[in-house]
């Protein structure tokens, strides 16, 4: 599951996937749900879902464990809708979270993470696996690096001789100086 590039846009509905930098201070985001392009400008609050936690009675849960959660809980399903009524949701995300803060998650952000959820798994973000490497194979990856550059040939002729040049002045003719007269 990674989710790193996945915002989230106040007052554009559902989630948006960051494509490249716009040429003046914004990025361009593809939607998850029709795949159209907009651009999104640094004015906007644009929120990472990476960075987005869930109040609990604790430390905040971060929203990658809270959709690890629903995951599991859901065998890799869909979850049920954000339309149920708010007494379902609140119970259902209960089983999910059992300690999170009632009086500052509100229904309004349970519904936001059941259709995110819910988003990201028709979008398939969901059944990506991260790839972790155990420190042995990170040592190996290393050292294969640093023997390819050691054993690259110098491809550099050292019996080359520097190019000689007619002259260092530089042609000035028909160069017009540009100011204010």
């Amino acid at each position: 599951m990674n989710i790193s590039k996945i915002i989230s846009i106040p007052g554009q509905s559902g989630l948006y996937k960051m494509v490249a930098r716009a040429a003046k201070n914004g990025i361009i985001a593809e939607s998850l749900i029709d795949k159209k392009r907009i651009v999104a400008y640094a004015t906007q609050k644009m929120m990472q879902l990476e960075e987005i936690g869930i109040y609990t009675a604790g430390e905040d849960k971060p929203l990658k464990e809270v959709f690890q959660a629903i995951y599991e809980k859901e065998n890799g399903a869909e979850c049920i809708s954000h339309k149920q009524p708010d007494a379902e949701l609140k119970a259902y995300f209960r089983a999910i979270v059992p300690d999170y803060d009632d009086e500052r998650v509100h229904v309004s952000v349970i519904k936001k993470v059941v259709s995110w959820y819910n988003i990201l798994k028709a979008s398939g973000l969901l059944d990506e696996k991260e790839v972790e490497l155990t420190e042995e194979e990170k040592i190996k990856i290393k050292n294969a690096s640093e023997f390819e550059k050691s054993n690259k040939t110098n491809t550099t002729n050292v019996n080359t001789k520097p190019l000689k040049t007619t002259g260092s002045k530089v042609a000035t003719q028909g160069v017009r100086k540009t100011g204010v007269a």
